[in-house]
């Protein structure tokens, strides 16, 4: 291993220790946020010629190993009573937005199909991406059997066009939505959850987290969260290679959940600033990932097509969210499992401070998971 792959490593792991440094020191920093400070940081530093050859063996390690070990140290903290509460409001959120995803992307298919070759392919990729996220794009591409040009093109357009979301979703996409949409209410007290202050208090402050009464049980919960992550690896292997994905995720979302009900489990404190430690490293380590010089050579026909199907099928499901009277952050959260998939759930969370929606997230994201396969199949052969 070279020095500047060492130094690559160490910096993914380090930076956003910095980052959470400066958001506790400076107010500006912490406006704008970790995540959105660690997304930016990790695009700049992909996009600038530093990282070295052959990092992106690396990166996709860290992208692999990073959420699995977050979810479980973020689930222990849930308090999953109360999710059952708001669960109507969740499933309604999840129809409404595979209903928008299909529909924009059988308009998209209407307005685009004399302009994109094989478009029936490219809507089945679309339906499986934004549906299921990238394993089902992936699944698509083998399944349609999609020329790895066009494949790769259409990834490359919805990582840019996804990182503009996310950017949209982790400043302002709270603020414009409630415009629209009413606040989101705790279950608990039936009030509407600003809680910022004890957001801030009980599940941001790293203070105290080196004391000994805190960092041993936490080392106890990562290493549990370690054992969850191979057991649930070890499980998936029983499953077809096409399903492994979905199965470490049903997985670890289950073993996480069950352990939150065990009150020693539960009452660790800094589990979920370390899940989201990691989830900084998850967030610097993907959009390091993500080339815009190969929007160089642009398709425009087929990146508005991959526009549509994303920024279309949200904004029409928030519409449609009004009449049903669904709450803004319910709708950022299933909206954003859909279309980044469930490892960015409690990024999106993070930047609501709302932790009660991860599970709605979550289980929104998996659902997504589990029908992407089948839709995107039944979609490219129908408009075949």
């Amino acid at each position: 291993m070279s020095i500047h792959t060492i130094l690559m490593i160490a910096f993914f792991l380090l930076a956003p220790v910095l980052v959470v440094f400066l958001e506790g020191k400076y107010k500006v920093v912490k406006k704008v946020g970790a995540v959105l400070l660690c997304y930016v940081l990790g695009v700049i530093i992909g996009n600038v010629g530093l990282l070295p050859e052959g990092a992106y063996v690396y990166q996709d390690w860290f992208t692999k190993l990073t959420v699995p070990l977050a979810l479980p140290l973020i689930l222990f903290s849930l308090d999953v009573k109360k999710w059952f509460k708001m669960a109507g409001p969740a499933f309604l959120s999840l129809f409404l937005g595979l209903f928008t995803v299909i529909l924009m992307i059988l308009v998209g298919y209407w307005i685009f199909k004399d302009s994109i070759p094989e478009i029936w392919k490219v809507s089945g990729m679309l339906t499986g991406i934004y549906t299921g996220g990238t394993p089902n794009m992936a699944a698509m591409k083998t399944a349609l059997n999609v020329d790895t040009e066009v494949y790769l093109m259409t990834h490359t357009y919805e990582v840019a066009l996804g990182a503009i979301y996310l950017l949209f979703i982790l400043s302002i996409g709270q603020r414009v939505f409630l415009l629209i949409l009413p606040p989101f209410k705790s279950p608990e007290t039936g009030n509407t959850k600003v809680g910022k202050l004890n957001i801030e208090a009980e599940y941001e402050s790293y203070d105290g987290y080196f004391k000994k009464k805190t960092f041993l049980p936490v080392l106890g919960a990562f290493g549990l969260s370690v054992a969850i992550f191979g057991i649930s690896y070890g499980t998936s292997l029983l499953f077809p290679e096409s399903f492994s994905t979905t199965a470490i995720i049903l997985l670890i979302t289950t073993l996480g959940i069950a352990f939150s009900f065990v009150p020693k489990i539960k009452n660790i404190k800094k589990t979920f600033q370390t899940g989201m430690y990691i989830i900084l490293i998850f967030c610097i380590v993907v959009s390091s990932m993500a080339d815009i010089r190969k929007l160089v050579n642009i398709s425009f026909d087929l990146f508005w097509y991959v526009g549509l199907a994303m920024f279309g099928s949200h904004i029409l499901h928030v519409f449609l969210a009004r009449l049903y009277k669904i709450d803004a952050d319910t709708v950022i959260i299933s909206g954003s499992a859909l279309i980044c998939s469930p490892p960015f759930v409690p990024v999106v969370a993070g930047a609501l401070k709302n932790r009660e929606v991860i599970l709605t997230g979550l289980i929104v994201g998996i659902a997504g998971y589990a029908v992407g396969n089948y839709l995107g199949i039944i979609i490219a052969y129908t408009l075949r």
